[in-house]
Order: C-alpha cells, then sequence, then structure tokens
C-alpha cells in the first residue's frame, strides 16, 4: 500500500511539473515595454497631469509665438530699402469700375493707412493727364507687384475693366497670387470665365473683406 502511495504521488507531480515549466517559461519570456513606449507613458501623462506654461500662454495670447515673429519678420521684410518691392512703382493696382469709385476710394485710404504704407494706384488720382488711357492702364499693370479686380455689376459692363483684367492676367500667366479677385453683388454663375482658376474673396462686411484684401497683398 505504502508502494502504491508513492507511485500516486510519483504520477501527480510528473503531471504538474510540465504544467509549472511551461507557466515559468511564459513569465521569462513576457515582451517587455520599449523604452519609446515608456518614454512616451510618461509624457503622456505629464501633460495630463499640468500643462505646459508656453501651451497655455500661447492660447492666452490667440496665436503661437513662431507666427508673432513671422509677421514681424515679414513686415519688416516688406519696409527693406533694399526688398524687392521697390523694384515697381506700386504695390496694387486697383481695377474697378467708376461707379465703385467710392468703395474704392475707402479700400485705398484703408490699405495706405497701414503699417506697411501700401502705394496703391487709383486710375482717376494717378494717372498723368495728357496721357492715353490705354497707355497710363498698361503701364500700371505693369508697375504694379498685386492686381485687385473689384468686380461688381459695373465692372462686368465696363470695356476698360475687362481690358485692365486681360493685361493683368497676361502679366502674370500662370496665376501666381497677384491677381486678386474681389467679388461684390456678383453671383457665381456671373464670375468671369478668365479668372475661374483663381479663388476669390467675396465682400460681405467691408471691415473684414479690407482686412482680408490686405493680409493677401501681404503674402
Amino acid at each position: 500500500c505504502r508502494q502504491e502511495r508513492f507511485r500516486a504521488g510519483d504520477r501527480r507531480l510528473s503531471c504538474a511539473l510540465p504544467a509549472m515549466a511551461g507557466w515559468f517559461r511564459r513569465f521569462l519570456h513576457k515582451p517587455k515595454p520599449s523604452s519609446a513606449e515608456s518614454s512616451l507613458n510618461a509624457s503622456r501623462s505629464a501633460s495630463s497631469s499640468s500643462p505646459s506654461s508656453s501651451s497655455s500662454s500661447a492660447e492666452s495670447s490667440g496665436s503661437s509665438p513662431s507666427t508673432s515673429l513671422a509677421r514681424s519678420l515679414r513686415a519688416s521684410d516688406i519696409s527693406a530699402s533694399g526688398s524687392a518691392r521697390w523694384a515697381k512703382s506700386y504695390d496694387v493696382c486697383i481695377c474697378h469700375s467708376e461707379v465703385d469709385l467710392e468703395l474704392v476710394e475707402e479700400l485705398v485710404s484703408y490699405l495706405e493707412s497701414q503699417p506697411e504704407s501700401f502705394r496703391c494706384f487709383l486710375q482717376l488720382r494717378d494717372a498723368a493727364p495728357g496721357n492715353a488711357v490705354v497707355t497710363e492702364l498698361c503701364d500700371a499693370v505693369r508697375n504694379s507687384h498685386c492686381w485687385v479686380m473689384l468686380i461688381t455689376p459695373g465692372f462686368l459692363r465696363d470695356p476698360w475693366c475687362k481690358y485692365q483684367m486681360h493685361q493683368a492676367l497676361a502679366e502674370a500667366p500662370l496665376a501666381n497670387g497677384r491677381t486678386i479677385p474681389v467679388l461684390k453683388d456678383v453671383d457665381r454663375k456671373d464670375y468671369p470665365r478668365e479668372l475661374r482658376n483663381l479663388y476669390y474673396i467675396y465682400m460681405a462686411l467691408k471691415e473684414n473683406s479690407f482686412r482680408q484684401i490686405r493680409d493677401t497683398v501681404v503674402r
């Protein structure tokens, strides 16, 4: 009887040993988290526990430090005496109909009063008396960095506006951002086909549109 009990105990031990060996094998070969995962988890816990002071200050100011620095550098580049800006006589040429003169004068006053002191060409103000209209229009387009097209019902009816638009497109045939269409009181279906490949500014609120035109000229 004693020998049978020993044999039964040996059988239970022999059955338990493989199971224990398998458990130890899985324990020893359990993959450890990599250093990258550990650092990622640490950064996540740190960010969730306390936000950084730099991000909170950026949120409170409404813009990141890099954005503010870029704006200041861009303004200094525009005003620098050696910049490419001074290679042309005007920064902006306003193409418009005579019936929209009052609105255009407000736009020109706004642009010229900005810190960059944009130089605007306004035909009735800056054209030389005695010169041919065609010559003045072509010279203004050629000697300006950007052309703002104020597209209104009057613009679409005026053949001189269309001529000036074609001259601007001839100066920048690849649509490199120098032509800035501005729509006012014009349906999308009446948008000139020649400008269909260009994004436009739709003038709803005058103050917002003026600011958007200014930012586009700066870019």
